[in-house]
């Protein structure tokens, strides 16, 4: 299973990258209170650093601010994931325990200030392409909404749009039944190289670390 961008992209987005990893035989479980008191303790010293007014002046949410104005679409009323995520937490609500899979990947996404995707294999249909959305794309999210993905960027496969940097779709998320998975970063354009491939690199070591099994590929995908 690749991913690829769709060549439209170029247009709105040229320097744009994914970084994606698939991961084999990996064991989701409840997170382990050693990975519960790192995010804990992560999140106490980010509300002492940060202030909610002040979230605007992080780089991975002022860049990605940016994409979306590029794309058309207002990052006040859609905001990245890992924006809602940051804000979330600044506001003094906890972090929201779902699975040690998701929880890593949440915290990756708060730390990097990056939106971060993290999808079952099994529930996904042939090759993934990550483009413009259609008037069609229109699915259930995690949110409990439904939301209407058009003219925002998704992930979809031969079944359709199930994730992007906003939110993802109820059908392909991540439960303890999960054993092959894939983890996409939503890379900003103004990104380092040598800052991408670290941030890649440290992603899959302490995803390993907490959930096991191996990495099966990890690459970076760009216009």
């Amino acid at each position: 299973m690749k991913v690829r961008l769709a060549p439209e992209l170029a247009e709105f987005l040229p320097a744009f990258t994914l970084g994606v990893i698939h991961y084999q035989d990996v064991t989701v479980s409840p997170s382990p209170k050693m990975l519960q008191g790192r995010i804990n303790l992560f999140v106490e010293s980010l509300r002492l650093e940060r202030e909610l007014s002040k979230i605007s002046e992080i780089e991975g949410v002022a860049q990605w601010r940016s994409v979306f104005k590029r794309l058309g679409i207002d990052p006040a009323r859609y905001r990245p994931s890992s924006e809602a995520l940051l804000r979330r937490l600044l506001q003094g609500n906890p972090f929201f325990w779902i699975n040690s899979a998701v929880d890593v990947n949440n915290f990756l996404s708060v730390l990097h200030a990056l939106p971060y995707g993290i999808y079952d294999e099994a529930k996904i249909t042939g090759g993934v392409l990550c483009r413009v959305g259609q008037a069609t794309d229109v699915y259930d999210g995690l949110n409990g909404r439904e939301v209407n993905m058009e003219g925002k960027l998704v992930l979809a496969d031969e079944a359709g749009a199930f994730g992007s940097p906003i939110v993802d779709s109820k059908r392909t998320p991540v439960t303890e039944e999960s054993t092959n998975l894939m983890q996409v970063i939503f890379f900003h354009e103004q990104i380092a190289e040598e800052e991408r491939d670290e941030i890649l690199g440290s992603t899959a070591r302490m995803f390993t670390d907490i959930n096991g099994g191996q990495v099966g590929s990890s690459y970076i995908v760009s216009v």
